[in-house]
């Protein structure tokens, strides 16, 4: 069984799992799709100035990527999977 969800449903999702991690699949800026293993809530290199903008209102999430070992910025509406909880989702629009 494929348990499908919708984009805003994976951000919630996302946001709510905390500190955990997770496996999410989505698409870049550049049109490449790309998989992060990641988790929220790392303090780790940060410098304690904050960001110049707030992601949320472009609907960026700032995850923390294990492999590449730095920030980077989902684009919540290109999200196309999510593996979360030990469970795996095929994420559609809306």
């Amino acid at each position: 069984m494929i348990n499908t969800i919708t984009t805003a449903k994976a951000t919630e999702m996302i946001i709510e799992h905390g500190d955990k991690f997770f496996t999410v699949t989505f698409t870049k800026k550049n049109g490449e799709e790309r998989v992060l293993n990641g988790r929220r809530g790392v303090v780790k290199h940060t410098n304690g100035v904050g960001m110049k903008y707030i992601p949320s209102d472009y609907d960026l999430l700032t995850v923390y990527d294990v492999q590449a070992e730095g920030y980077r910025m989902i684009s919540c509406n290109t999200i196309s999977a999510l593996r979360i909880n030990g469970e795996d989702y095929v994420v559609q629009g809306g």
